[in-house]
């Protein structure tokens, strides 16, 4: 029996794959945008970087206003709110914002990027998730025995809810990528992109022209009737 365990498992260690095997990448965290004050937050991220770096800190910044053609990729209420929210936070931190490019100014340019996946994405629960689980049941099976009230059985999951459902929230099939970069004579001088969910329901924010619009209802004259 041991010489046939090894040889079973010299045929599992020297077997081969004529395709790559698919593998997860390692747990990752990944926000959410939901609200106009996560725009603000993503603002604030980026003013702070902006004043950071030498070549933008005294630079009179002109931010490229946003693009009122619908038949354009760009639009919506964020490519408009994040831009006076950018400004905002740029003059709050005493940058100078001009209403108009001059010779020694740069542009700010900011760009939305709707991602949207159309496979069914397995993800599976954070680490720790199960045992926690695993341990609230455990635990409370103690107090419904050995408690003279059995409602207070229910602290222990109550417990480990209010620690965990607060970082919870459901994944999406849509994500945005925003870019801010700061231009000056065809040279970059600044880019930073971030990724977030979005909830498909609110693509209108940030892709307007890519709303699936209804389908058209169908009309029948009174001529054509009789």
């Amino acid at each position: 029996m041991s010489v046939a365990a090894v040889a079973l498992s010299g045929c599992f260690s020297t077997n081969t794959s004529q395709a790559p095997i698919a593998t997860t990448y390692p747990y990752s965290k990944q926000q959410r945008m939901q609200a106009a004050h996560h725009w603000d937050v993503l603002a604030n991220h980026q003013a702070e970087s902006i004043v950071s770096q030498a070549d933008t800190r005294f630079r009179d910044l002109y931010i490229l206003p946003a693009a009122d053609d619908m038949s354009s990729l760009q639009g919506g209420e964020f490519d408009r709110g994040f831009r006076d929210l950018l400004t905002s936070q740029l003059v709050s931190r005493g940058v100078r914002v001009v209403q108009a490019p001059h010779e020694n100014s740069a542009s700010v340019q900011v760009n939305v990027e709707l991602v949207e996946h159309r496979a069914n994405r397995f993800v599976r629960p954070p680490n720790g998730v199960l045992t926690a689980l695993a341990s609230g049941i455990a635990v409370a099976t103690y107090p419904i025995n050995h408690w003279k009230e059995p409602a207070l059985a229910l602290l222990p999951l109550a417990a480990a809810a209010d620690v965990s459902s607060g970082s919870w929230t459901s994944e999406s099939n849509e994500e945005i990528i925003v870019t801010t970069q700061i231009v000056d004579d065809n040279q970059i001088l600044y880019s930073s992109s971030n990724i977030y969910y979005t909830n498909q329901e609110d693509r209108r924010h940030y892709a307007p022209n890519q709303v699936v619009k209804p389908p058209a209802i169908p009309t029948i004259s009174i001529s054509d009737a009789w």
